[in-house]
C-alpha cells in the first residue's frame, strides 16, 4: 500500500475543512483500495467492505471540523474503519450471521505463492495452498486477523497498528506473534501437507 505523507494527507484535509470537495474525493481515490481491502480481509465479503469503507469515509466527512493532525490521516482513517468492522462482525454474530467467509476478492485473484511456471500442476497447488491461508485465516479471532492484515497485507508498522486497534506497541507485536503461530496451526491442521 502506497500511504502518501502526512503532511500532503492534513493538507488535504485542511482543504476538505474549507469545503473543498475534490480535495476530500483525492482523499477517497487515494484510500479508497487499502482500505476497502484490509475490511475486505476482515469480513470476508467484497460487498459488505465497500460499504464498510463507504461508511469510514462518510463518517471521516461528517467529522471533518474535528480532524487534527496528530497522527497519520491514514492512520485515524484504518481507526475508524475497523471500529465499523469490529461492530459489524459482532453485530453479524448476533443475527447468527456467518463470519468465516471466502477472504479472497470477487473477481481478482491474490498471487499468495509465487510460482515461476504456468504448469497445471503448480497452478492447482498454489490455489489449494492459498485456500487454506483463507481457511485458516478465517478461524483467527478478529483481534488477530485484523494485527496479521495490517502488518503482512497491508504493510503497516507497529506503531501505526497500535494507533489503529487504540493498544500498545508491545501488545501488537504480541498479537502479531500468537496470530503467526495460531495460523501456522491451523495451516498444519488444514493442510500441512501440502505445505
Amino acid at each position: 500500500m502506497s500511504m502518501r505523507s502526512g503532511a500532503e494527507d492534513w493538507n488535504l484535509v485542511a482543504q476538505a475543512q474549507d469545503g473543498d470537495l475534490e480535495a476530500f474525493a483525492l482523499l477517497v481515490r487515494r484510500y479508497q483500495s487499502p482500505l476497502v481491502h484490509f475490511v475486505q480481509r476482515m469480513v470476508g465479503s467484497q460487498q459488505d467492505a465497500e460499504d464498510l469503507a463507504q461508511e469510514a469515509f462518510i463518517r471521516v466527512y461528517r467529522y471533518l471540523d474535528r480532524l487534527e493532525p496528530q497522527a497519520k490521516f491514514s492512520t485515524a482513517l484504518f481507526g475508524i474503519a475497523r471500529n465499523l468492522t469490529l461492530n459489524f462482525l459482532r453485530d453479524g454474530r448476533r443475527r447468527g450471521r456467518d463470519s468465516t467467509r471466502s477472504l479472497t476478492w470477487e473477481g481478482e485473484r491474490e498471487q499468495l505463492v509465487e510460482d515461476e511456471t504456468n504448469r497445471p500442476d503448480h497452478e492447482a497447488r498454489r490455489r489449494e495452498i492459498q485456500r487454506h491461508i483463507e481457511e485458516a485465516m478465517a478461524l483467527l479471532s478478529p483481534e488477530h486477523r485484523e494485527v496479521l492484515v495490517l502488518r503482512e497485507l497491508q504493510g503497516l508498522d507497529y506503531a501505526a497498528i497500535a494507533q489503529i486497534v487504540r493498544c500498545r506497541k508491545g501488545t501488537v507485536k504480541s498479537r502479531i506473534a500468537r496470530a503467526r503461530e495460531q495460523l501456522r496451526l491451523r495451516l498444519t491442521e488444514l493442510g500441512g501437507d501440502l505445505l
